[in-house]
C-alpha cells in the first residue's frame, strides 16, 4: 500500500503546473478560430527539453491540447520490375519496348545500361497494344554517365504520370540494344518538407587538400540539412564532402556536384548542393570538402537548416493562448488531440511574443529524499555517531572488567 501510495505522490509532483514552469511566451492567433500552429525557435531550444516535452500551452489556468509535427515531408515509393521487349536499331538509333503492364500507374522509368562514358537523348512514347499504330509521346530526357570525369550518371526517364500497358523508348548516341539489360517502373508520392534556416554565420579554413567549414550550433538545437551556396562562375565539380562533431566525431557524409555539359548536341543540367546530415546535441558541426587534386571551390555561403518543428492546436475566437516551458522534471504530454491529429492545409501560423520570465515561477518542491537536501547534518550525525562508538569503546579497553 505504502509503494502505490509513493508512486501516486511521485505522479502528482511530475505533473504540469504552471509555476513549475520558469519562461512564458504569448501565443498570438489571427482572430478566427480553428486550427493554428506556431514554429518552434531557437529561444525556445536553449531553455526547454531537448525533446520539446516540457512545452504547455494554456489559456487562463486551463491546458489547451496541441499535437507536435516534424515537418520533414514524407515519400512513398512503389516500383516493379518490367521486361524489356525487342531490342533493335532502326534508323540508325536503339530502340525497344518495355512490358509495364504490371504497374498500375508510373511516373520514372529507370533502366540499367551497361554503357559508361555517354551522352544520349532518350524519346518515349505510350500504348496499350504493342503492334498499335499511334504512339502517344510523353517527353524526352537526357541520360549520361560521366565517369571517366566524376560528374555522375543518370539513367532514369522522367516522364508524366502514365498508365499504357507499353512504353517504345528511342535511344540516338552510343547506348546500343545489347546494352539496355533491366529496369524498373513506379512512382514516387512525396509531400515537401518545410526547412528552416538556423542563424550564424561558419568559419572558412583551407586544410592542406580539404576545405573545412565550421559551424557553431546554438544549444540543443538538432540540425538536418546544410546547403551550400557556390559561385556561379564556379565550373563543374563533384566533391565528397565529411561531416564531424564536437569531438572530431564522424557523423556522415555525402556529395555535391554542378554539372553543366553540352555534349553531342545534347545538354545536361545538374545541380547538388545541399545535404542531409544528423547533428542532435552537438555545439560545433565541422563540413569537410575534399577537392583531391582540384581547386578548393569558391564557396560563397554555407547554411544549417532543420525541420520546422509545428506546435498545431485549436484556437477560439476572443482567447488569450500563453505557452510556457522549461520544467526539466516534466514529461511529454498525453492528449487524444496529438493522437487523433489531423492536419488542416488551411491552418494559419499564430505569432510568438518574445521569451519572458514566468511572474508565477516558484519551481518544483524538493523531492530529494532527506538526507540527499541535508548532507550536512546527516555527516554531522555520522561523526557524532562514530566518536561516541569510539569513546565507548576506549572505555572498554581501559576496563576490561
Amino acid at each position: 500500500m505504502k509503494k502505490v501510495l509513493g508512486m501516486l505522490a511521485a505522479l502528482l509532483v511530475a505533473g504540469a503546473s504552471i509555476p513549475y514552469f520558469k519562461y512564458q511566451r504569448q501565443v498570438q492567433p489571427p482572430g478566427s478560430g480553428g486550427q493554428h500552429y506556431f514554429v518552434v525557435d531557437e529561444t525556445m531550444w536553449q531553455h526547454a527539453r531537448p525533446d520539446l516535452s516540457d512545452l504547455r500551452l494554456y489559456s487562463a489556468e486551463k491546458e489547451v491540447p496541441y499535437s507536435l509535427q516534424i515537418e520533414s515531408g514524407s515519400s512513398e515509393t512503389e516500383q516493379k520490375e518490367f521486361r524489356v521487349l525487342q531490342p533493335a536499331t532502326v534508323a540508325g538509333k536503339t530502340q525497344f519496348l518495355l512490358d509495364v503492364s504490371g504497374v498500375a500507374e508510373y511516373d520514372r522509368v529507370e533502366l540499367e545500361l551497361a554503357t559508361k562514358n555517354y551522352v544520349a537523348h532518350a524519346r518515349v512514347q505510350g500504348q496499350d497494344d504493342p503492334h498499335g499504330g499511334s504512339w502517344a509521346a510523353l517527353g524526352t530526357t537526357t541520360l549520361y554517365d560521366l565517369s571517366d570525369e566524376k560528374l555522375g550518371h543518370n539513367s532514369t526517364l522522367q516522364i508524366p504520370l502514365s498508365t499504357y500497358k507499353y512504353l517504345r523508348v528511342t535511344i540516338d548516341g552510343s547506348v546500343k540494344p545489347y546494352d539496355v539489360h533491366s529496369g524498373t517502373a513506379g512512382i514516387t508520392r512525396a509531400s515537401k518538407a518545410v526547412w528552416r534556416t538556423i542563424s550564424g554565420s561558419p568559419h572558412q579554413a583551407q586544410l592542406a587538400k580539404d576545405t573545412v567549414v565550421t559551424f557553431s550550433v546554438p544549444e540543443n538545437v538538432p540540425i538536418e540539412r546544410i546547403i551550400f551556396e557556390i559561385d556561379p562562375a564556379q565550373g563543374n565539380f563533384q566533391r565528397e564532402i565529411g561531416f564531424q562533431g564536437d569531438q572530431d566525431q564522424y557523423l556522415g557524409s555525402g556529395e555535391i556536384s554542378r554539372v553543366h555539359i553540352q555534349r553531342s548536341g545534347q545538354k545536361i543540367d545538374v545541380e547538388k548542393t545541399a545535404l542531409e546530415v544528423g547533428a542532435a546535441g552537438q555545439r560545433t558541426l565541422k563540413a569537410i570538402i575534399h577537392n583531391g587534386d582540384d581547386q578548393p571551390l569558391k564557396i560563397t555561403g554555407a547554411n544549417l537548416q532543420q525541420y520546422e518543428r509545428r506546435i498545431y492546436f485549436d484556437s477560439l475566437p476572443g482567447e488569450e493562448y500563453t505557452l510556457y516551458y522549461s520544467d526539466k522534471k516534466l514529461g511529454g504530454p498525453v492528449h487524444d488531440y496529438a493522437k487523433l491529429f489531423q492536419k488542416d492545409a488551411g491552418a494559419s501560423q499564430a505569432a510568438l511574443g518574445d521569451e519572458e520570465m514566468n511572474a508565477a515561477y516558484t519551481g518544483r518542491p524538493d523531492d530529494r529524499p532527506w538526507s540527499e537536501r541535508h548532507p550536512a547534518v546527516l555527516w554531522a550525525a555520522i561523526v557524532t555517531a562514530v566518536l561516541i562508538l569510539g569513546a565507548i569503546a576506549l572505555k572498554s579497553m581501559r576496563n576490561p572488567n
